[in-house]
């Protein structure tokens, strides 16, 4: 499910921004950017944004800047030209430009270091209240979209049902059609010595292959099943998926006995509706 959340705070001299955008996917997938002065932290950061937004592509930026003059920086000189030294030979050994070259030393985590390095705890104490601040808003944009989707979800739902419902005009008049046209076949034959009770028997046969009232029955319940599910107070993402199968495997067997014009069109008009319902489901936590 798509989200955003931002929060942002001055500590001391410094600036500390959380942005986190989330996106679509059935498990969590988290990709997390943060100053490397916090890396220590990475493993509770992690842990908090996934229990707390639990699915979905996850990508959070933590970021630290400098309002004033940044601390010094401890140089390491030898260490820094010897780079230097290796990369501009390695450009001139295939002819590549020198000008980047200053840029990505200087990007070397031991060429250079904060002369502070330790992250006082009232810091961290700002980091996680902003990490918590950016993860609720980002959970109050999810449920803002998440009205959004039970709205549209119920709407497929609703529309199944009208349409399960509309296949009883044609089911009694359907049943008459199929016992019509086995005995024009039979006509064609000129059965003379047909014997009536035996082929009422066969017809009776016959059209209890072809009866869907438990599968109308079934579908039902999924449909009612779905709704509940939904009102439940967790997330169920994974469940409705399962649901939104066997109400697919209802559908189909509507649609494999009915052997009607008019039913199978109704059996079209609700699996288009359940496609919707299943793409809208991998939205959902």
């Amino acid at each position: 499910m798509t989200g955003y959340g931002k929060a942002s705070a001055t500590y001391n001299n410094k600036t500390i921004s959380i942005e986190i955008k989330t996106l679509n996917s059935k498990q969590i997938d988290l990709n997390l950017k943060l100053n490397s002065s916090y890396r220590n932290k990475e493993i509770e950061i992690r842990n908090r944004i996934a229990n707390s937004l639990e699915r979905g592509k996850v990508d959070c930026y933590i970021i630290k800047e400098f309002v004033e003059e940044a601390p010094n920086l401890n140089i390491n000189k030898a260490l820094f030209v010897s780079y230097y030294k290796q990369f501009e030979a390695l450009a001139e050994e295939v002819n590549a430009p020198k000008a980047s070259i200053l840029h990505y030393v200087l990007q070397i985590p031991e060429i250079n270091s904060c002369c502070d390095k330790e992250v006082k705890q009232d810091e961290l104490d700002i980091l996680f209240l902003l990490l918590d601040e950016a993860i609720e808003q980002t959970d109050q944009y999810r449920l803002i979209e998440g009205k959004c989707l039970e709205k549209d979800l119920m709407l497929r739902i609703r529309l199944i049902g009208e349409k399960l419902l509309e296949i009883d005009q044609f089911e009694s008049l359907r049943i008459q059609q199929i016992k019509d046209k086995l005995l024009s076949k039979l006509n064609e034959l000129d059965c003379q010595s047909l014997d009536m009770n035996r082929f009422e028997q066969e017809i009776i046969y016959y059209i209890e292959k072809l009866d869907i009232t438990e599968e109308k029955t079934r579908l039902k319940q999924h449909l009612d099943y779905f709704v509940n599910t939904m009102n439940l107070p967790t997330s169920q993402g994974k469940k409705l998926g399962f649901i939104a199968q066997e109400i697919g495997r209802e559908i189909n067997t509507l649609g494999s006995k009915a052997q009607d014009a008019n039913m199978q069109k109704i059996v079209v008009q609700m699996k288009d509706e359940l496609e919707k319902i299943k793409e809208q489901i991998l939205n959902v936590l």
